[in-house]
């Protein structure tokens, strides 16, 4: 059990290696900026002038954020070339396989998006951790590999048409598919992305490279459809009735007293900010910080929401965490559980998790709707 936690919370930290908040980081440095403008103004000049230098310096910063984050939502777009060439997720240049019949899929979040394509009986073989999670969908007799030290003969041995890995693999700094590679079996690297765009981008390339663009644009469409009608609830949640968040995989314990969390430049961030909330861990200077418990007790979160998997009975454990019964989400019992295969794997199923964050941080304004085929309608 121990080993699983660390080799899962290790997938998380490279999952979130690569900061994709560039809106949200120049406005933190615009922030600073404009602090520091206006303590000049107040010191060398008038009120008014004070106002005006604030005014200036605001809207430059907003600006600056915003072409920033307009930036960063625009889609990838992949160029096969008529060779049949295009560089995959990780800038690596591939062929397009020919046929897809003999899949491997070494990362639970692609063996996601592979089986809702409609291609669970093609895929010959997975991680282990997809297995766990979705075995019932595949073979059941299907090899299975360690994701950090798979059996390479094994894998060329099963002659796939095309090998899906995840830079996770590469944790050790040394390259566990070298052997694969030599053989000259097609692989395409997919990164863990850290931003909503980012993983309708590797939806969108992964069905591009098993020929089910179709299929995968279809999926890229309702979750954008999903975003946006969140996004146009959380709009009208007032600033001031905004609630503060902590998100936890980790609860705190004797053998190991902190939270992991996720903080800015990640997409669980970006999903926080979606529904109107205010995650606690947003300033933090790591992606993926651990909080120490004093910490999250001095943020006083409203909402605590766990995806921790390996506490029994979690919420109850959360709820008489000695030192925490003065924070706002124990006294009000506001502590709920997240799918964590939803909310930790970046594929389409983080729209699941969208919608569970919301109706539990703001149970009224979403309690009457449910992600249905292509929007959000009322509940019957």
């Amino acid at each position: 059990m121990k080993k699983k936690f660390v080799v899962m919370m290790m997938s998380i930290v490279l999952a979130f290696s690569a900061v994709a908040g560039c809106g949200t980081s120049t406005s933190k440095e615009n922030t600073t900026e404009t602090t520091e403008a206006v303590e000049e103004a107040t010191e060398e000049a008038s009120e008014e002038a004070t106002e005006e230098a604030t005014e200036e310096t605001t809207e430059e910063a907003t600006e600056e954020a915003t072409e920033a984050t307009e930036e960063e939502a625009e889609a990838t777009t992949f160029e096969v070339s008529e060779d049949g060439t295009v560089v995959d997720r990780s800038g690596n240049e591939i062929k397009l396989p020919e046929k897809t019949d003999a899949i491997i899929s070494m990362a639970p979040s692609i063996t996601r998006v592979l089986i809702d394509l409609g291609l669970a009986d093609n895929i010959v073989a997975c991680d282990t951790y997809s297995f766990g999670s979705y075995g019932s969908e595949l073979k059941a007799d299907i090899p299975q590999f360690d994701m950090m030290a798979p059996d390479q003969e094994q894998l060329v041995a099963l002659s796939a048409d095309v090998i899906f890995t995840t830079g996770m693999s590469q944790a050790g700094g040394t390259d566990v598919y070298e052997s694969v590679r030599e053989s000259g079996a097609l692989i395409t690297d997919i990164p863990s992305s850290t931003s909503l765009q980012g993983i309708e981008d590797d939806i969108r390339f992964i069905g591009l490279v098993v020929n089910k663009e179709d299929d995968a644009d279809a999926m890229v469409s309702h979750m954008q459809t999903v975003i946006d009608q969140i996004a146009e609830i959380a709009a009208t949640i007032p600033e001031e009735e905004k609630k503060s968040v902590l998100f936890e995989l980790y609860t705190p314990s004797a053998d190991n007293p902190v939270i992991y969390t996720a903080g800015n430049g990640t997409y669980i961030n970006e999903m926080l900010e979606l529904v109107g909330a205010k995650n606690i861990a947003a300033n933090e200077a790591d992606q993926w910080p651990a909080l120490s418990e004093e910490a999250a007790v001095a943020a006083n979160p409203d909402v605590i929401l766990t995806a921790d998997m390996y506490t029994p009975d979690v919420i109850n454990t959360i709820l008489t965490m000695e030192g925490w019964e003065n924070v706002t989400a124990i006294t009000n019992s506001d502590v709920y559980m997240l799918d964590s295969d939803e909310v930790n794997q970046p594929n389409q199923h983080v729209i699941s998790a969208l919608i569970a964050m919301a109706k539990a941080i703001y149970p009224e304004q979403f309690a009457d709707f449910e992600e249905s085929e292509g929007e959000l309608e009322p509940a019957a």
